[in-house]
């Protein structure tokens, strides 16, 4: 019943207008052509599930699952890497996957002070999968970004339930963006922002797509085009890129598409500010990585000279991402403030004067 409630109230309020993504108002970024959704499930097997909670004056907060796969992660592993742009966060589970090179749980977003539940809650949820009765050891992979302005954070309304309906509910196909999930309280650039996703096809046939939780500061750039700040001007904050992608890339090559990664975020003004927690998780769902193997195993990996096609692909999808997160997401009160959408007008009348759209 709570969570249907949540479902109801999120329908009547942060979903009453359909806002449109970049390129449904004329504008491309990039040279790269997208995959059909343009979004991080254009990677096939990748499922995302949001759970948005909504309640009462002041809790604007939730939960968002990547999974990369709709198996069981801790038997069937990938190879992943994480990068910190800067490191003014409260990720947790990075230290193994830098280790290994492995991740063996699914990728979950949240608010900063919600991390040890959710982290508690994804253990709850690996430790029940069929095959995983004698598993002792779990590393799960929680990142977040501090809601605190317009949500109660201190509240800490998040629970083992919330995180267990993102989990069991995350599903491949269009990605909902904007004040959903884990993006349901942020600000990016003064304005509200949230999730966002962009995908990219690379000429020797791969895709790479990006799903971002955007809660930073700087000047906001769309194409190039500087879009002016609103009165709410705010620093900080932090900004949670995923990147998926089915090229057979081991965990070394991954850390370098993943920098790249905040060459997107770059590219959309970001100030990379010293209390912003910018960090890059970056998987391939190409091969599945058997728990508990010591055979030898022979995996087919791209060389380095194949992989530039990735890197610009994880710069523009990252861009685009962001973008979509800022376009996509609704006006929001709580806690005692209110943050504006992005102004969808004036920004295409912005972006027509120059020569961005047509």
């Amino acid at each position: 019943m709570r969570i249907l409630a949540i479902a109801l109230l999120l329908t009547a309020t942060l979903h009453a207008e359909e806002r449109p993504r970049l390129r449904d108002l004329g504008a491309t970024l990039g040279t790269l052509p997208t995959g059909p959704l343009n979004a991080i499930t254009d990677v096939e097997g990748v499922r995302v599930g949001h759970t948005t909670i909504v309640r009462g004056e002041n809790v604007r907060t939730g939960v968002t699952a990547i999974l990369p796969h709709g198996g069981n992660l801790f038997q069937e592993k990938v190879a992943g890497a994480v990068y910190a742009g800067n490191g003014f966060g409260k990720i947790a589970g990075t230290t193994q996957v830098e280790e290994l090179g492995e991740i063996e749980t699914p990728i979950v977003l949240t608010s900063t002070l919600a991390v040890p539940r959710v982290a508690d809650a994804v253990i709850d949820f690996m430790l029940a999968l069929p095959g995983n009765e004698e598993v002792r050891s779990i590393n799960p992979l929680v990142a977040e970004t501090n809601d605190g302005r317009i949500n109660d954070i201190r509240s800490r309304p998040i629970a083992r339930d919330d995180v267990l309906h993102a989990l069991k509910s995350a599903t491949g196909g269009p990605v909902e963006e904007g004040a959903v999930g884990a993006g349901t309280g942020t600000i990016a650039f003064g304005f509200k922002g949230g999730i966002g996703t962009s995908s990219r096809r690379t000429p020797n046939g791969y895709t790479v797509g990006v799903l971002v939780q955007t809660n930073f500061g700087g000047d906001l750039t769309i194409a190039g085009v500087r879009i002016p700040a609103p009165a709410l001007k705010t620093a900080g904050g932090s900004c949670v890129i995923v990147i998926a992608t089915d090229a057979p890339v081991d965990a070394r090559n991954l850390k370098r598409i993943a920098k790249r990664g905040i060459m997107g975020f770059a590219r959309t003004g970001a100030s990379g500010d010293n209390g912003s927690g910018d960090y890059v998780i970056a998987f391939s769902t190409a091969h599945r990585l058997r728990h508990g193997q010591t055979a030898p195993r022979t995996l087919t990996l791209l060389p380095n000279d194949a992989v530039s096609p990735l890197f610009l692909a994880a710069i523009e999808a990252t861009e685009e991402a962001i973008v979509n997160s800022l376009l996509r997401a609704t006006t929001v009160t709580g806690n005692g403030r209110t943050v504006e959408a992005l102004p969808i007008e004036s920004t295409k009348e912005l972006l027509r004067k120059h020569g961005a759209i047509r």
